[in-house]
């Protein structure tokens, strides 16, 4: 069978048959424009990639340059400190605020003091401080830390707009220990005496008149170094009944704590 093609002229008028591409050429423009699609798909991955790397590099500058808080990096803890006014007759108890942060540039232990006066005392003095120093070097033994990644930072809350001296130094020895592992510190439990950078916890004056504070601010047990049940103004145990109120003699920050503290949750 022979296969007849008639060709016809077309008609006046009648709209010219559209022109076909033919097979070879469509399939030629197909491949051209995957060829640029592909092309075009490689210079994004490609600029995609290049953004990635510098947003990495840009995250690892930054962490360096400031250091990222874990969860679980920063440490806090509140303490009661019994003081004495400066006229030495009446007592008061005010708070420390304390608070660890790691930061692994540091060469510390670096103490910074918040002495910012918002609506309460924060000012203290330069032989309070010292004492912060000897509760710092006492606290990181107790824990077996060397400390030089540590910066802690003291803050005193009192309605006084100064504090002074170095009675309070065993109960903010106490607070960083229980800081660090989580501890808490009991609230009717008060602290005084002097600590040393080996955690001995030597005597301070005006025991009685602290006692007292302690009392009228419904503390239960007050904690005073070694020695001081009697005191030239007489024997404690006698205060204690009258203010219904416990004392017990402590010789070092591990006797303090024992006390002091509760295990965390």
């Amino acid at each position: 069978m022979v296969l007849q093609i008639e060709s016809r002229a077309p008609r006046i008028g009648a709209n010219p048959p559209a022109h076909r591409p033919s097979a070879q050429r469509t399939s030629h423009a197909s491949l051209e424009e995957l060829t640029a699609v592909i092309t075009m798909a490689n210079r994004s991955a490609t600029r995609n990639t290049l953004c990635l790397v510098l947003l990495l590099s840009a995250a690892l500058l930054c962490s360096q340059a400031f250091p990222l808080w874990a969860a679980d990096s920063r440490r806090l803890a509140t303490v009661p400190a019994l003081g004495v006014l400066a006229g030495g007759q009446i007592g008061t108890v005010h708070y420390v605020v304390l608070q660890i942060d790691k930061d692994p540039r540091q060469a510390g232990p670096t103490v910074q003091f918040n002495e910012m006066n918002l609506g309460g005392g924060s000012i203290v003095s330069e032989n309070w401080k010292e004492g912060v120093k000897q509760a710092v070097a006492a606290a990181t033994r107790a824990v077996g830390e060397d400390g030089r990644e540590w910066v802690i930072t003291i803050k005193n809350r009192s309605y006084h707009a100064l504090t002074e001296g170095m009675s309070a130094s065993s109960a903010i020895a106490v607070g960083i220990v229980a800081a660090w592992p989580g501890d808490d510190v009991k609230s009717d439990v008060a602290l005084t005496g002097n600590i040393m950078p080996n955690g001995q916890i030597e005597s301070v004056d005006a025991i009685s008149i602290k006692i007292e504070a302690a009392a009228r601010a419904q503390f239960k047990t007050v904690l005073v170094p070694h020695g001081q049940l009697d005191t030239v103004d007489g024997d404690l145990s006698q205060l204690a009944t009258r203010w219904n109120i416990r004392i017990v003699e402590v010789g070092t920050l591990q006797e303090a704590y024992q006390l002091m503290t509760t295990p965390g949750r």
